[in-house]
């Protein structure tokens, strides 16, 4: 049974602008679907709406079969909402702050309990303002769980975080997953998504541009040819002649040959780079990444 609906949403801002334009998609029960989109695709307001912060101009939505809305209160005992940031008084010790929420709710999880899960054992004592960003994250995300929430609601939770506590979230957002909670994820990091994701809806001015799992959805798209990482500002005149393709700098250091990949491209990339003595630290040939999607389709 899906435990988040939204059907044909539109939300539109005083002055007239649109920030969801007829968005229609379901999230079940045990199941980690990731929205999307570049700044303004209508991630952030479609949230807000399905928790109740905002009214739809037309459409509706449903969480765990309730009105956001007009069931506010009895819908947010029974979601969990972990926000970019903020939302902690400063002085307050992550244990402090785990107690003074679980008072909020009849049957919370047990913050030590869940301290630990999230990594904080040994800062438990230390104020909220002393926290290194990622710790702060890893805070928000317990708050988020303590009411044991069957939907959960994740805005950025990997920002800042280190590589320990990536694979903390991670582990958690699966045990959510196993144990039945809806969890909506928004997010910028689409390594994340592709990791965590079983299913990625890319927003794109308020609307659907594709649904589907991140691996579905790299299969659907036209082969990558070759992409590579290496240092900065190579000839890619020179490669690109070696190669007989085009080769292009995405961003520092990051290159893309624009044609067909095969096995004896790869070894002769790998060979120009050895002969002049560069590093090579990725290479990804033949299916395009979810990354490369949502840059193919968000583009314009």
């Amino acid at each position: 049974m899906a435990a988040v609906v939204v059907s044909e949403l539109v939300v539109r801002y005083p002055g007239g602008r649109t920030g969801v334009d007829g968005l229609s998609f379901e999230a079940d029960r045990g199941e980690v679907v990731a929205l999307l989109g570049p700044n303004g695709a209508g991630k952030t307001t479609t949230i807000e709406t399905l928790e109740g912060y905002r009214v739809p101009t037309s459409g509706s939505v449903r969480v765990l079969e309730l009105d956001p809305r007009r069931q506010h209160d009895a819908l947010v005992r029974r979601i969990g909402v972990m926000l970019q940031g903020g939302g902690v008084y400063p002085g307050i010790r992550p244990l402090e702050a785990l107690r003074l929420f679980a008072a909020y709710y009849d049957e919370p999880a047990d913050p030590g309990e869940l301290l630990a899960r999230v990594g904080l054992g040994a800062v438990g004592t230390t104020p909220w303002r002393r926290l290194s960003g990622g710790e702060q994250q890893r805070l928000s995300l317990a708050l988020a769980l303590l009411g044991r929430p069957g939907v959960v609601f994740l805005d950025e939770p990997t920002a800042g975080v280190d590589v320990e506590g990536r694979g903390l979230v991670r582990q958690l957002v699966r045990d959510l997953r196993e144990s039945g909670v809806c969890v909506l994820l928004a997010t910028h990091e689409l390594a994340e998504a592709e990791r965590m994701a079983d299913r990625v809806i890319i927003l794109g001015r308020g609307r659907v541009l594709a649904e589907g799992t991140p691996a579905a959805l790299a299969a659907g798209a036209a082969p990558s040819g070759v992409s590579f990482r290496g240092p900065a500002g190579l000839d890619r005149v020179a490669l690109g002649h070696r190669l007989g393709h085009d080769v292009v700098e995405l961003e520092p250091g990051d290159y893309r040959m624009l044609g067909p990949s095969s096995p004896a491209l790869v070894a002769t990339l790998t060979a120009w780079l050895a002969e002049h003595d560069l590093a090579l630290s990725e290479l990804r040939a033949g299916q395009a990444s979810l990354e490369e999607v949502f840059l193919a389709l968000t583009r314009d």
